[in-house]
């Protein structure tokens, strides 16, 4: 059995502790540390010990694992004590702030007997699973442009994400988890970025972005990031070189539409007169040259009752299974310094107005 140690008893430090106490065999959350008076009463309440201060948490021998749920600006100071002090730490993302801090991060890494990595969950969200699976299946072909959105309207940032100082902002936020998708979906290296970064309502940071990737075959990836919009875009829309395929939302409706034999396919030279006006480019395709088919069905990793808590399962049998050896870590810093790499030419491609080649 190892135990863990929280730094950060918030909204996701909470969530860590539940999700070990739920259903991790092998992990107990033993204390926590939080500069929070209200934050350390909860977990007086759960009966976990409350910490004085992080390096009391460090110090402490029994502490086998440390978990980072702090504002980002905090995460580089913290991640360092703890690899020096020979502890596995996990920490949230961002891992930092820039590459510089995260290269500094890497060399620790090298000198210390503990295992770091990211806690990077939405690379089992069942959209994104989905959408991997159409890509390995080859289902619409060669893709060439694959748009990704996450949609919102509160249009207020919340806490600390909303200054700059703690590392607010939404690239640092969503951006994160989007970029990290992109790169996993697609095995090339990006060798473009071009960025639009607005603040709308927050007065520090982005609070929406629209984000362009291009990959070295020439495939470009759409992100963005809204916090302002009251009609959503679909979750997902993927261009295949034989046919589309649409994610709707986090529930995964959509279809894929694919081409069917094209053989029989003749198009008359007369123009057609559509609600557009006369086209022939743009002429509705006749029905039968295409195919409708259902999204592939993606199953949760557990059961409904642990829905919100399938990716910690698989994160942290992971990291169990890294530290006796038997596995890698699902992931790694090197990934992460390519996400944050792509951040950092976000930022200066939006600040100059123009697109930055690269080859990340």
């Amino acid at each position: 059995m190892y135990s863990v140690a929280i730094i950060g008893f918030g909204g996701m430090g909470k969530w860590h502790y539940r999700a070990i106490t739920k259903q991790i065999e092998g992990l107990e959350v033993t204390g926590v540390y939080d500069i929070r008076e209200e934050a350390c009463e909860e977990a007086r309440f759960y009966s976990l010990h409350v910490y004085e201060s992080a390096t009391d948490v460090f110090a402490d021998l029994s502490i086998d694992i440390v978990i980072i749920a702090t504002p980002n600006d905090s995460h580089k100071d913290l991640i360092l004590r703890g690899l020096a002090a020979d502890k596995h730490v996990v920490c949230e993302k961002p891992v930092v702030l820039n590459s510089a801090d995260l290269l500094e991060i890497m060399e620790a890494e090298k000198n210390s007997k503990g295992l770091f990595t990211i806690h990077q969950n939405r690379r089992w969200d069942k959209d994104f699973r989905t959408v991997k699976s159409i890509l390995d299946s080859n289902s619409i072909g060669r893709p060439y442009f694959i748009e990704s959105r996450v949609n919102g309207s509160s249009v207020f940032l919340h806490g600390w994400r909303d200054y700059k100082i703690n590392g607010g902002g939404m690239l640092f936020d969503w951006g994160v988890h989007l970029i990290d998708q992109g790169l996993l979906l697609i095995g090339e290296k990006v060798t473009s970025v071009t960025a639009h970064v607005f603040n709308v309502h927050a007065q520090e940071v982005d609070d929406n972005v629209k984000l362009l990737l291009g990959f070295e075959s020439g495939l470009s990836v759409l992100l963005e990031i809204a916090t302002n919009c009251f009609i959503p875009m679909p979750r997902w829309h993927l261009s295949g070189a034989n046919g589309t395929a649409i994610i709707e939302n986090w529930e995964c409706e959509g279809k894929i539409v694919q081409l069917a034999d094209d053989k029989a396919l003749k198009w008359e030279n007369d123009i057609v007169y559509t609600a557009a006006g006369p086209t022939r480019t743009m002429a509705p395709r006749p029905v039968n040259t295409t195919l409708e088919k259902a999204l592939p069905q993606i199953k949760d990793a557990l059961g409904d009752e642990y829905h919100h808590y399938s990716s910690a399962n698989i994160f942290y049998n992971n990291l169990l299974e890294a530290i006796s050896g038997k596995k890698s870590l699902y992931v790694t810093s090197s990934e992460a310094l390519r996400v944050m790499q792509i951040i950092e030419l976000a930022f200066q491609s939006a600040a100059e107005n123009r697109g930055m080649t690269c080859s990340i």
